[in-house]
């Protein structure tokens, strides 16, 4: 919560402001989501809650940025490669209590997809983009 909530909000607040207070206003936010909102893992409540509350925070700048041309979304990250996801080739806790490995993608596919995001015109908008392997278990996991 620390990290995901109270890290995200004073940085969002803080790049909303320069934003608006700009000549020309306007400008873009992209908040990192992740896939734990829409389908969590089993024991991942604290990385869950806080990332709902990124998609409150998203929808909200979202709204509240239209006046000053300020847009706002969401990257929502599945398993990429890094130290902290090493450990999904060994096997991860499923839902039905299983434990399986899952797939990974690499950095270069979500930064290449955050800067699409950030390429667009500000008249457009991605709202919500998830980026995850292919054959991760995302669709159908529960």
């Amino acid at each position: 919560m620390n990290v995901n909530v109270f890290g995200a909000f004073p940085c969002a607040r803080g790049a909303f402001n320069l934003m608006r207070d700009q000549d020309p206003r306007g400008g873009r936010i992209i908040n990192n989501g992740s896939i734990s909102a829409a389908v969590p893992r089993p024991g991942s409540s604290p990385n869950t809650s806080s990332k709902h509350a990124i998609t409150g925070l998203t929808r909200s700048i979202s709204l509240d940025g239209r006046p000053f041309n300020i847009a706002c979304g969401q990257i929502d990250i599945g398993n990429t490669a890094s130290d902290m996801t090493s450990r999904m080739s060994d096997g991860v806790l499923q839902a039905d209590g299983s434990m399986k490995p899952e797939p990974v993608t690499g950095v270069e596919n979500v930064s290449d997809a955050v800067l699409h995001m950030a390429d667009l015109p500000l008249e457009a908008n991605v709202q919500f983009m998830t980026i995850m392997a292919t054959t991760m278990p995302f669709i159908g996991r529960g």
